[in-house]
C-alpha cells in the first residue's frame, strides 16, 4: 500500500461521514444531564460539580470489565422514568449528529429501567421517541438494539428478546448480549437468540472482550451472531478468525474501552490494524461516550495516532461501518451511495 498524501487531522475526521454501531445508552449521558437529573430525582452522586463529575465517570482505574461496569449504577439510578430516557436518547443522537455521524445504533437493556414502575415496553418507547425527535431536527438516522445480560436468567433474556421482537420494524433492529463475560457463556442464552433469529432481528453479541476466542465461537455458532461486539481476542483462534472473515461477520471495535478494561495493554497494541490488514469487516465505535470519555471522531483519531492507519484506511473503515449497519438492504444501499460520493470529495 502506497503512503497516503492526505494529512489526517481531527477536523478532517470530524467531517468524515461515520456510523456509531456500538453505543450503550446508559453509558453515554452528558455529564450536565446526569447532574441535573440526579438533583431533580434526589439521587446521590459521588461529586456535585459538572467537570468533576465528568472526570469521575471516565473509568481510568478499572482492573477489568466488571470494575468498569460499576459506574453504570450511577447512570441507571436516574434512568427510571420515560422523561429521562427520552431526553438521554435525544441528546445522544444530537451529539452524534454534531460530529457527522450519519447512522446511530444505541443499545440498552430495558429490564434495568423498571425499578420504579416503568415497563420494559415503556422504556423502549421513550428511547425511540427521543431518537425520532433528534432525527427530525438533524437528519441523522437512528435505531435501537435491545441487550440481554449475561448474569441474568435465560428466562429474562427470552423476555427481552420478545420485547425486541415487539418493536421490530418500528425502531428496534437487533438483539444483543452484554454484561460480565467470564463465567457467563453466550450459550446459556441460546433460546433467546433462537427466538430473536426467528423474529428476523439482527444479532450482535459482546464477545472476546473479558474472555477469549471461545466466547466469540459460541456467539457465532450458538447464538447466530451477525456481528460481534469487541471481538478483541479473535486473533487467539486463527481458524475462527478465518471463518469470521470468510462470512463477513463485522467486528465492532472499541479502542478506548478495551484499554480501560485491560483487554489490551495500550492503544498501539490493539489488534485493530492486524484485523484491517487481514481484511475483516470493522467499525470504530465508542462503547460508552461518558465512561470512556470519548467520541466517534476521537476513536478514529486514536486509530490513526496510535496504530498508524492512514486516510484511505480510515475512510474504508468508515465505509465498512455503513456496510455493517442493521438497515434494510435498499436503505443501506442508498446511504452507502451518498457516503461513497462524499468520501471521494473529501479525498
Amino acid at each position: 500500500m502506497e503512503p497516503s498524501s492526505v494529512t489526517v487531522t481531527r477536523e478532517r475526521l470530524h467531517r468524515l461521514p461515520k456510523t456509531e454501531l456500538h453505543c450503550h445508552l446508559d453509558g453515554s449521558l452528558r455529564p450536565s444531564t446526569l447532574l441535573e437529573l440526579a438533583h431533580a430525582y434526589g439521587r446521590p452522586l459521588p461529586v456535585d460539580e459538572e467537570d468533576a463529575l465528568r472526570d469521575f465517570m471516565v473509568v481510568n482505574d478499572a482492573r477489568d470489565l466488571v470494575d468498569y461496569l460499576k459506574r453504570f449504577d450511577i447512570t441507571l439510578s436516574i434512568m427510571q422514568t420515560s422523561e429521562a430516557i427520552d431526553r438521554i436518547a435525544y441528546e445522544l443522537a444530537i451529539d452524534n449528529a454534531a460530529e457527522n455521524v450519519r447512522y446511530l445504533e444505541t443499545r440498552f437493556s430495558p429490564v434495568l429501567n423498571t425499578r420504579e414502575g416503568l415497563t420494559m415496553h415503556g422504556a423502549v418507547e421513550a428511547a425511540l421517541a427521543g431518537l425520532r425527535r433528534a432525527e427530525q431536527e438533524t437528519g441523522i438516522r437512528t435505531n435501537v438494539i435491545i441487550c440481554a445480560l449475561r448474569h441474568m436468567s435465560a428466562d429474562t433474556s427470552l423476555s427481552l428478546a420478545r420485547v425486541a421482537a415487539d418493536f421490530r420494524g418500528i425502531g428496534v433492529v437487533a438483539f444483543d448480549l452484554a454484561g460480565p463475560e467470564r463465567g457467563f457463556p453466550p450459550s446459556a442464552h441460546r433460546e433467546a437468540f433462537r427466538f430473536a433469529a426467528r423474529s428476523n432481528l439482527g444479532i450482535t453479541v459482546h464477545a472476546g472482550e473479558a474472555f477469549g476466542a471461545a466466547s466469540i465461537r459460541e456467539a457465532v455458532h450458538e447464538c447466530r451472531a451477525n456481528r460481534i461486539g469487541h471481538g478483541t481476542r479473535l486473533y487467539e483462534d486463527p481458524a475462527l478468525l478465518g471463518y469470521v472473515n470468510d462470512f463477513r461477520i463485522p467486528i465492532e471495535i472499541c479502542l478506548t474501552s478495551n484499554v480501560q478494561t485491560r483487554v489490551t495493554e495500550s492503544f498501539d497494541q490493539h489488534p485493530l490494524r492486524r484485523y484491517f490488514q487481514d481484511g475483516l469487516v470493522l467499525s470504530l465505535t465508542t462503547d460508552n461516550r461518558l465512561m470512556s470519555g470519548t467520541t466517534v471522531t476521537e476513536e478514529y483519531w486514536r486509530a490513526h495516532e496510535s496504530l498508524g492507519l492512514d486516510w484511505p484506511a480510515l475512510c474504508r473503515i468508515a465505509e465498512m461501518g455503513f456496510e455493517a449497519a442493521f438497515l434494510p438492504h435498499g436503505a443501506k444501499t442508498d446511504l452507502l451511495d451518498r457516503v461513497r460520493a462524499e468520501l471521494t470529495s473529501l479525498s
